[in-house]
């Protein structure tokens, strides 16, 4: 019997062995899948976190050309506001002097004195204007021009083609590239109709 049972014991023995072996086996074959599947959802978040960081440094790159842009246009056109708001005094000194006729001038030498001295104001206003590259717009005869004009009225016209500016109320002007102010004009429509 003493031979049974250690044969018994042992064989016990070898069956827990070999059930401690294979559970030890599927306990290492699950870490295993646990850590594959952990490295893979690792992977896939640090390529995540690598994706979003690539787009965040693209948007920030993106943000510093534009700022750049936007700062050197603000200062190639520093002066927009200014020239704008000095538009007007042109306006009355050219309305100025055209108000007053030659007949006016030769019968009264101190209407002569101011009509000289406002030509000689506007002249200086435009020659500073021009140094700071703030130019008149041409209008008066050639084709309207929608991008750069603005159309107040439309009128039959004799000899101006139709789709051409007859006059002015408004001079246009550009600063540098960039529109200042759109010329407000009278477009002619075209000959008028016989009657």
């Amino acid at each position: 019997m003493n031979g049974n049972t250690n044969d018994n014991g042992h064989e016990l023995q070898e069956d827990i062995e070999m059930t401690g072996t294979a559970e030890d086996a599927a306990g290492e074959e699950q870490v295993e899948r646990n850590v594959d599947n952990e490295l893979a959802v690792a992977l896939e978040e640090v390529a995540a976190l690598k994706d979003r960081m690539l787009r965040l440094a693209a948007d920030s790159e993106n943000f510093k050309k534009r700022m750049e842009r936007e700062r050197v246009a603000g200062l190639k056109y520093a002066g927009e506001q200014i020239f704008r708001e000095m538009l007007p005094v042109v306006d009355n000194l050219e309305r100025a002097i055209s108000q007053i006729s030659a007949d006016m001038l030769a019968t009264d030498k101190n209407l002569a004195a101011l009509h000289e001295g406002v030509e000689l104001t506007l002249k200086s206003l435009l020659t500073t204007l021009d140094k700071f590259e703030v130019k008149p717009i041409d209008s008066v005869g050639l084709p309207f021009d929608p991008n750069m004009q603005e159309a107040l009225t439309m009128e039959p016209h004799e000899t101006v083609p139709a789709s051409h500016v007859v006059s002015e109320f408004v001079k246009g002007y550009y600063y540098k590239d960039r529109l200042l102010r759109p010329a407000r004009v009278i477009v002619s429509s075209g000959k008028p109709a016989a009657q």
